[in-house]
């Protein structure tokens, strides 16, 4: 033991740099790992996120407006309460749009406990008193942002948004849950409708949020509370949209942990390579393979193990600070529950598989022969071909010749690190995909089954004709769609299913279609994914349905991307649902709107033109609850980056090694020592280029296929996906080939340089 501790600080004393090495790709590997975690807890889980910034209250308890609420701070399990606060039910209007609110006074400083997370605007402020804040699910059903006005019907009160703020508590629901409205205390005892008081409890053991709901009742009274929600609630109803994030984020995840791990297997299998002739004079001077393995994986194991407890010592100190998207992921990781399991496992997992990665490729070196076996100054990668000869005919620079031919030998050690650098390469290519697709909804969505962006609603005494004519005077609509849509009985009548019939036989709704073909004939229909898939059918089919205790049968001729229901819809004309029921008339209107136009500033054109009598609001866009994304894989392509980096440089340090072995036999041919460097340069770049290829050709058809497949199961259906531009594309590879040539220079100079002696004693 005493000769393999001497022997392991010897070399590391003489391989500083590469033991120097070894801890950095273990760090930063172990860093990005920790990175990704962190990332994905933040943008799969927003609800989390935003408890953890607004210490949110686990119980929110509703109770009349003569109870004690302030008692509940003194139950035991309470470690701190929000409130309580005095309210008043109350009804706001926004460019024809109305909402039932509680008001909910409070005063110009937010509170410790229960904290809204402001999202734009500014919070309460004294001077204004008729200034509010508006919960964010409230204030996008109205549309209302900082600076807009709200009604209170029947009154001639008018309130002023100041801010919009992020809530942990139950979101808005029209006609199920009432939004919240922060507002000042004095603006509260003018309002008409019922007071009340609500209060936020923050428990010492959130699992026991119902002892403290039996503990809050007994000590008020039963008819003292009037209401409770707890945060099991919240989060359940807030977390029913992520699951598309969470199985992206998850894909990214395990892709980068294979990545991260075949990085750290080449980097060891290089190093120990490199150490071939140190292992024969171990042998010669008496070591046993078994010491020799023991020796490898100690030093490796002290190395992995000093990298991982810096990454992780790094990542709690200063992880936050990172600037950008990146640091507030750590910033809120590190507040939610299960970070400090991740910070402690994710460093233990990667030691313990860098053990056994170094444990196979320390058993390999465990079987190399005491007497060690002088290589022949070949050329690299083998005897040249006939193309590379025919290349020399041609007077192509000999360098660039044996540089490709280095590269593009196909040996198993080349291929296998073209393979490890194509993998990071191609989820960096699925990102970028993703990227591209939610830029496609928000850019053409009406290439993604949203061709209108608005939808209105006429009221009785408006009517289908002066509907029509006030749609039309608007010049900044350019199609106005008439149509219904109704629940449907499915056949067996065990659920029920979106009928809709949007525009006529004159004037076609521009459905758009993945499979088949537009609804033109009698009785023919387009329907979504979800429908398909719910009524096991396929393109071609007849569907029979109830619709008021009538049939309607619809042939199915096209699949259309339906983001909407599921894509439980299936759609046919007007006309063809008039055919079952002629007094059919419309219930809505469908408005496609010219390019560059304002959906919400039209919507108040529209509501205030008809005073009030049509509803009109924003078609919603699937993409707008991916928007958290972008920022997200912005930071998972600097992961995967940095994964590809360790990979490259370990690569670099390969070829570069291989090159100084064959210093002998490149001097020999009467290469320059700038030659010598190009030699390596082009061996590394094109080794670049290969990966580059092999990523893109892999990682499109791969995004392609995973995202439509994620489409099939959400129900919008396949034909989704979209390939980013093949100039980004370009751009892409084009800079990480460059970038590999740029960090080869250095080394492969230095190695080119080197002297005679020193060459020999390498291969010796």
């Amino acid at each position: 033991m005493r000769a393999t501790l001497r022997w392991a600080g010897a070399d590391l004393r003489a391989h500083r740099g590469e033991a120097l090495f070894i801890v950095l790709a273990t760090a930063g590997i172990v860093a990005s790992l920790l990175l990704a975690t962190a990332l994905f807890g933040y943008a799969t889980n927003p609800w989390q996120r935003v408890f953890t910034q607004s210490k949110g209250a686990h119980v929110w308890i509703h109770t009349g407006a003569s109870a004690d609420a302030g008692r509940l701070a003194s139950l035991d399990g309470v470690t701190s309460v929000s409130g309580p606060y005095r309210t008043a039910a109350a009804t706001v209007e926004s460019r024809g749009t109305r909402a039932s609110v509680e008001l909910r006074g409070a005063d110009g400083e937010r509170p410790t406990t229960g904290r809204p997370f402001l999202v734009s605007g500014r919070w309460l402020d004294p001077g204004t008193p008729d200034g509010v804040v508006l919960e964010s699910s409230l204030a996008w059903a109205l549309w209302a942002e900082p600076g807009d006005s709200l009604v209170l019907p029947g009154t001639s009160r008018t309130l002023t948004v100041l801010g919009v703020a992020d809530s942990a508590e139950p979101r808005y629901r029209p006609g199920e849950r009432a939004g919240v409205v922060w507002a000042p205390p004095s603006a509260l005892p003018r309002t008409d409708g019922p007071t009340g008081q609500v209060i936020g409890l923050r428990l010492a053991d959130p699992d026991d949020t119902d002892y403290a709901v039996q503990r809050a009742v007994t000590t008020l009274g039963a008819g003292a509370v009037t209401q409770v929600s707890n945060w099991q609630q919240a989060r359940a109803e807030a977390q029913g949209d992520d699951r598309l994030l969470g199985q992206v984020l998850g894909l990214f995840g395990l892709g980068a942990l294979v990545a991260a791990a075949l990085a750290v297997y080449g980097a060891i299998g290089t190093r120990i390579r490199g150490h071939l002739r140190n292992i024969s004079v171990l042998k010669a001077i008496g070591f046993t393979p078994g010491q020799v393995v023991r020796i490898f994986l100690v030093q490796h194991v002290a190395f992995a193990f000093t990298g991982a407890v810096a990454a992780a010592v790094l990542m709690q100190a200063a992880g936050n600070l990172v600037p950008g998207r990146l640091g507030d992921a750590v910033g809120v990781w590190q507040g939610l529950p299960g970070h400090t399991a991740a910070l402690f496992g994710v460093p233990v997992a990667a030691v313990l598989f860098i053990a056994a990665t170094t444990g196979l490729a320390a058993w390999r070196a465990g079987r190399v022969p005491p007497v060690p076996v002088l290589r022949a100054a070949a050329p690299l990668g083998g005897p040249l071909p006939g193309v590379a000869r025919g290349a020399l005919g041609l007077r192509l620079p000999p360098a660039l010749v044996l540089g490709m031919h280095k590269a593009f030998s196909w040996r198993p050690r080349s291929l296998a690190t073209t393979a490890r650098l194509a993998l990071p390469l191609l989820l960096i290519v699925v990102a970028l995909s993703a990227w591209t697709t939610i830029d496609r909804f928000h850019s053409k969505p009406e290439q993604l089954g949203l061709a209108a962006a608005l939808t209105a609603r006429a009221d009785e005494e408006l009517g289908d004709q002066r509907a029509r004519a006030l749609l039309a005077e608007n010049p900044q609509i350019t199609a106005v769609h008439p149509g219904v849509e109704v629940a449907a009985l499915v056949p067996g009548q065990t659920g029920t299913i979106a009928l809709r019939g949007l525009g006529t036989a004159q004037d076609p709704y521009p459905f758009s279609l993945a499979e088949g073909r537009a609804a033109r004939g009698r009785d023919e229909a387009v329907a979504g994914q979800g429908l398909l898939d719910l009524l096991n059918v396929r393109l071609g089919d007849w569907v029979r349905m109830t619709v008021g205790g009538r049939p309607q049968i619809l042939h199915i001729v096209g699949r259309s991307i339906e983001p909407e229901n599921g894509g439980r819809v299936i759609s046919t004309s007007l006309d063809t649902l008039r055919e079952n029921d002629p007094k059919l008339q419309p219930t809505l209107y469908e408005l496609q709107l010219r390019p560059g136009a304002d959906p919400r500033a039209i919507g108040a054109e529209l509501t205030e033109a008809s005073r009030g009598r049509l509803d009109v609001h924003t078609v919603t866009n699937p993409a707008d609850g991916l928007s958290p994304l972008r920022g997200v894989v912005a930071g998972l392509i600097a992961v995967l980056a940095l994964i590809g980096l360790i990979e490259l440089l370990t690569a670099i340090g390969g070829t570069v090694r291989e090159s100084e072995r064959d210093l002998l036999a490149l001097k020999a041919i009467g290469l320059s020592p700038r030659q010598i460097t190009l030699v390596s340069v082009t061996a590394t770049g094109c080794t670049a280029l290969a990966a580059v290829f092999a990523g893109t050709a892999l990682g499109v058809p791969l995004a392609h296929w995973l995202i439509d497949a994620q489409g099939r199961s959400s129900g919008i259906g396949a034909g989704i996906a979209r390939a980013p531009s093949p100039v980004l594309l370009l751009l892409f590879g084009t800079a990480a080939v460059l970038g590999a040539a740029a960090l080869a220079a250095l080394p492969a100079a230095r190695a080119g340089r080197r002297r005679l002696a020193d060459t020999l004693s390498a291969v010796a």
